[in-house]
């Protein structure tokens, strides 16, 4: 099972180009550019009231790039449930879905595009699946334009898997403690290239203005305590083998600082996570590179 969600065979097409990693964001677009020869470029372009059209066009007609586009929807574009499997056969299950999850998310099942993947057995021994869904109604204008300007969108994926897609294959269990600029904190657990466990914490978009004093008066104890509920539900409802590690991706003047003061309330070392070379200058932007090394992942 693919980790990234299609919109359909229209909307991909097979041609070895340079990899381009797209992050919608509230109010921009992050491009992550891994050319022919090997060079990444990163740029941010604006979107006002959440109209991505502009930023598109700037791709091909400012930057002047082309090649196979990775597309990434923000929080505020896709929904994602967990629900019991359905035991039917694996042909029929995304039709299936639509209807299952119907009553969870706000997008109606003909205007649903969507993908799973399988989550971790319970201790209850139940099978379930993670759903990922958007609108295709929403969607397909922005693919259409790439596609009319030339790029190829090769696959539609969250920012679950950009992240995840970035943690080195590891027999032991990471927690990754991310976000992009101004965007909800994720907690991701990743094991030998899966992700086993995600949360989207609220209220958080802004931690990056937040002092030093600010942070310890509030926004740690806030942050342990969710990391906390999420290695027990991970470790006892699971059944897993203890996280090994925190990991803190979250691009921000005082990012050291936030690590450290997370460790004061862990039971495990909490670092910095060290994103590959060529983009240590542009953390904030580790999604969108992510993005462009999805297809790179294993399938679940």
């Amino acid at each position: 099972m693919s980790l990234n969600m299609r919109l359909s065979k229209l909307f991909s097409k097979s041609n070895k180009q340079s990899q381009i990693g797209l992050c919608f964001r509230q109010h921009s677009i992050a491009c992550c550019s891994v050319l022919d020869d090997g060079s990444i470029n990163f740029n941010e372009l604006a979107a006002l009231d959440k109209n991505y059209s502009p930023a598109l066009k700037s791709l091909s007609k400012d930057l002047s790039l082309s090649g196979q586009c990775h597309l990434v929807l923000s929080a505020q574009q896709s929904q994602i449930v967990q629900i019991d499997k359905p035991n039917i056969p694996n042909d029929e299950l995304k039709e299936a879905l639509k209807w299952q999850i119907k009553d969870l998310v706000s997008i109606e099942p003909n205007d649903m595009v969507l993908d799973y993947f399988d989550a971790p057995m319970t201790s209850g021994g139940i099978e379930k699946v993670h759903v990922v869904c958007a609108s295709k109604a929403e969607l397909s204008p922005y693919v259409e334009q790439l596609i009319d300007n030339g790029f190829s969108v090769k696959s539609i994926s969250i920012e679950e898997f950009a992240f995840s897609s970035l943690v080195p294959q590891s027999d032991d269990a990471i927690l990754l403690v991310c976000q992009q600029p101004n965007e909800e904190i994720l907690l991701l657990i990743v094991k030998k290239n899966k992700l086993f466990f995600y949360r989207r914490l609220r209220g958080m978009a802004n931690i990056a203005s937040k002092s030093e004093e600010e942070l310890s008066m509030s926004v740690v104890d806030a942050l342990s305590l969710e990391i906390q509920r999420s290695t027990d539900y991970y470790e006892r409802q699971l059944k897993q083998a203890p996280i090994r590690s925190i990991e803190v991706l979250i691009p921000m003047k005082n990012e050291a600082f936030l690590a450290r003061k997370l460790a004061e309330n862990a039971h495990v070392p909490v670092n910095i996570f060290t994103v590959p070379d060529a983009i240590t200058h542009a953390r904030d932007c580790s999604a969108c590179f992510g993005a462009s090394q999805l297809t790179h992942m294993e399938e679940l």
